[in-house]
Formats: C-alpha cells, sequence, structure tokens
C-alpha cells in the first residue's frame, strides 16, 4: 500500500512538545488574569447554523468563512468570538446578571490566503462587559488595565497600550461637515504609519475622497496632537464646542485617562493617540490598540473598544459593550520571530523523571506518588534499556531533574538527585527528597514564557 506523505495544511499550526507548552503556560497565564478581574469563562461552540453566524452578511467576512453542508443542514465554522457571544447573550439574557462579564480563548477559522504570521486557524482571546441598556464609562478605563496586567504578567515590558474615542473622531469630522466622507477619511488616516503623511495628504485630497487641501491641513494638524496624556487632553479642550458628538467624546477620553491611574497603569504604558480608530462601524467610542515599543512594524498585538449594541442582530434589546481581543497565535509566532520566548523556561512534561535500577520497581512507584501527592509532576521511566539511553530520553525531555534508584540507594534507604541544568548530583534520605525538590521547583517557578529585555 502507498504511503501518504503527512502535511500539515498552509495556515495551521502545529507546535512540537516545549513549544506547546510555552503556548499552554500563555493562554494559562492569560486566563489567570482575566478571571482576576471577575470575567466568567465561556465556550461557544466551533459550528454555527450559517444564518446564525452570518446574519450580518456581506463583506470580506462572509467570503472567508469556512461553510458547508451537512444533510440539511447549513453551517460555518465561528470566524471570531463576539459573533457566538452575541448570540449567547440574546438566547441566554433573561438568565445572565448584568453586566455580563466574560472571557472566552478558543479557535476561530478565517479562509483568507496564509502567509507569514498570518493563519486560518488561530486562537484568540477575547473579554467582553455587556450592559443592559447601559454600560458606565468605568469598564472603559478597567479594559487598559487589563491589557497591562496580563502582558506584564506573561512578561513583555516594552509595550504601550494607545487608547482613542471614535466619537471624538466623529464629531470632529462632523463639525468639518465630513460626516460622509468619515469612513474613507479614517481608512486612510489608519495608514499614516505606514505610508507617510505625504502619502495620506494625497489620498485625502484625490477624487476618491475630495478633500480640499485646507481640509487635508486641518485633519492632519488636528491627528498630529502629541504629548504627554494632560497635554493632549488640554489640546483636545481647544475644540471643545465644536460638535456635541466631539464633547462627550472629550469627556468619555479624559474620564478612561483619569481612572487609569487608580486602576495601576503606568503612564509609561498608555498614551492618548487620535490615529487610531479600530474598524469603521462596529466601534462607537473608546478604542484600543496594543503594540510593541521595539517592533511597532508588527502592528496591533491587542485590540479592541466600545459598541453600541452587541446583539442588534439577534435581538431588540439594547446590549452595549467594551472589549478586548489577543490574537493570541499571531502574537506566539511573532514572539517566537522575534526571539522573545524564554528558552530557559521548564517546558518539560516532567518535573522529575525516576530512573529505577533495579528490577523491583515498588521503590521507584513510591517515590513518584509522594511526589505527585505533593504536587510534582513526575514520571517513571520503566524501559529496560541501557543507561545511556535513559539519560537521552531525560535530555531530549529537558527535565530539569532526573532521581536513580539503584540497589546501593535502596539499602542506604536514600535517592540520588540529579540537577540536570547544573549537573551537581547528591545522595539524599528518601524521607527529605520529596521536601528538596519541592524547594527547589518552587524556586524556578516564576519564570515567564516571555524574556523582554528591554525597559522603560
Amino acid at each position: 500500500m502507498a504511503k501518504v506523505q503527512p502535511r500539515t495544511l498552509s495556515g495551521f499550526m502545529e507546535l512540537l512538545p516545549a513549544r506547546q507548552i510555552q503556548f499552554d503556560r500563555m493562554a494559562a497565564i492569560i486566563r489567570e488574569s482575566f478571571s482576576l478581574y471577575a470575567f466568567t469563562p465561556l465556550d461557544t461552540p466551533l459550528i454555527e447554523a450559517s444564518e446564525v453566524l452570518l446574519a450580518k452578511g456581506g463583506g470580506e467576512t462572509e467570503k472567508q468563512i469556512y461553510r458547508f453542508t451537512k444533510g440539511d443542514n447549513d453551517l460555518s465554522l465561528r470566524f471570531d468570538l463576539t459573533v457566538p457571544l452575541a448570540k449567547y447573550v440574546s438566547l441566554n439574557y433573561a438568565r445572565l446578571a448584568f453586566p455580563f462579564r466574560r472571557f472566552q480563548i478558543g479557535k476561530v477559522y478565517r479562509g483568507e490566503r496564509a502567509q507569514r504570521g498570518r493563519f486560518r486557524e488561530f486562537y484568540q482571546a477575547d473579554i467582553d462587559v455587556i450592559g443592559d441598556g447601559q454600560l458606565d464609562i468605568s469598564n472603559d478605563a478597567e479594559i487598559p488595565a487589563i491589557i497591562y496586567r496580563t502582558f506584564t504578567a506573561l512578561g513583555l515590558k516594552r509595550f504601550q497600550i494607545r487608547v482613542n474615542n471614535r466619537r471624538i473622531l466623529n464629531g470632529f469630522y462632523a463639525s468639518l461637515g465630513l460626516t460622509q466622507q468619515s469612513g474613507a477619511i479614517m481608512r486612510t488616516v489608519d495608514k499614516l504609519e505606514k505610508i507617510g503623511e505625504k502619502s495620506v495628504r494625497d489620498l485625502l485630497t484625490a477624487p476618491d475622497i475630495g478633500l480640499s487641501d485646507e481640509q487635508a491641513a486641518e485633519i492632519l494638524k488636528f491627528i498630529a496632537i502629541k504629548g504627554s496624556n494632560a497635554e493632549v487632553l488640554s489640546a483636545l479642550e481647544a475644540y471643545r464646542g465644536s460638535h456635541p458628538m466631539f464633547d462627550k467624546g472629550l469627556d468619555e477620553l479624559g474620564t478612561v485617562a483619569r481612572h487609569l491611574a487608580a486602576f495601576g497603569v503606568p503612564e509609561t504604558h498608555f498614551v492618548l493617540d487620535l490615529t487610531i480608530a479600530r474598524g469603521l462601524d462596529y466601534y462607537t467610542g473608546t478604542v484600543y490598540e496594543t503594540t510593541m515599543l521595539d517592533h511597532p512594524e508588527i502592528g496591533s498585538i491587542c485590540s479592541g473598544g466600545r459598541y453600541d449594541n452587541l446583539a442588534e442582530y439577534y435581538t431588540d434589546k439594547q446590549l452595549p459593550g467594551v472589549g478586548i481581543s489577543i490574537g493570541l497565535t499571531r502574537l506566539f509566532f511573532v514572539l517566537e520571530d522575534q526571539g522573545y520566548l524564554n528558552d530557559s523556561l521548564n517546558t518539560a512534561p516532567a518535573d522529575v523523571l525516576i530512573l529505577p535500577m533495579t528490577e523491583d520497581m515498588a521503590p521507584a512507584i513510591q517515590l513518584a506518588t509522594n511526589l505527585r501527592t505533593a504536587g510534582v509532576r513526575t514520571q517513571i521511566y520503566g524501559e529496560q534499556k541501557k543507561f545511556k539511553q535513559k539519560m537521552n530520553y531525560a535530555d531530549k525531555l529537558g527535565v530539569p531533574y532526573v532521581v536513580f534508584l539503584g540497589d546501593d540507594e535502596i539499602k542506604q534507604d536514600k535517592v540520588s538527585l540529579k540537577d540536570m541544568r547544573s549537573g551537581k548530583q547528591e545522595l539524599i534520605p528518601t524521607g527529605e527528597a520529596v521536601g528538596k525538590i519541592v524547594a527547589a521547583i518552587t524556586a524556578k517557578s516564576g519564570e515567564t514564557p516571555i524574556l523582554d529585555k528591554g525597559a522603560l
């Protein structure tokens, strides 16, 4: 029979064991951070009825969706975690407590062209706060605190959370009489870092958008407002009164900025940035983008914002919300590509590998049981191989500690414990082995999966 050549589909990521453990550790830290802020976990189906998933319909999203039939059922794979959340909240509205705070870490699927750093199957890590009729602006201010704590816990140092408010932008463009062109203007301005000011000016004054030179200059002057957060807010005050929507957005942005210190976000990691718009129709208020300071070319590693009505395609109830999303698979790929993954992190499946050197396995089994009771991940290597092969196995797994149990050790009621990193080996009483191993592992447990040597 002809053999099938094994292969992984383009746009789908498979990791070797050590990297998978590192990825799972990142996901666990994100989960712990989200839980600390009282978000409840949610797991929605990968497959939904197409009519439910595509209620909004149209656009690039529908072109990229994986859609298929099974019998008479028209089904689709979820392309994000927000639409399933909208369905979930609409379906369970009467049984949920509002504001409803949920997080979800799960796979989503998009049939776009696979390329370096872009995947067709990838994990997203989302949080959202959903209100019933209204949602206080303090929730918008808490989001940057969650971003800051999450990335700090992962080990990142040099990152910055960029915040704006869509009402400021919409109000500003309305004051210039450019409401109809505002979407095209924001799409163009969003390219500023990639193509430069001159190219943006040319696009704004081209026939497709059709701004005058004076209007383009006014827009570029406005989005160029920089400085400390206090300086940016002060500069924006000069525009107060130009339009009611602008004033509302400025009040909201000011409230978010004032709350951030109390939420524990240092100003080194938070900046008001008028170039941030995030989407064209979905977001309506506060918007966020998080970037790595040393790698701005990567783009946003966490983004989101405020929206007026999460579930308008499923219910007449007004359900405003605010949320963020981390593209976890892409982030992991980027961090590996840029050398940020901590290769000294213990990524072995076991903390201790026990190597019985006698035919009697009972002492090894008893020691393994004691170690596991103490919470130590333990493996017994029971294969009848040569000593060199056993050590090669330990090296390949990358276990930090190996325990040898031979006739001499058993007779003395002791074990030989080897630190695989330092090469140091010592003979210790069996009764002390568990405590010593636990202490050694605990001392190294604070390592983060990301190693960012920079500092702010």
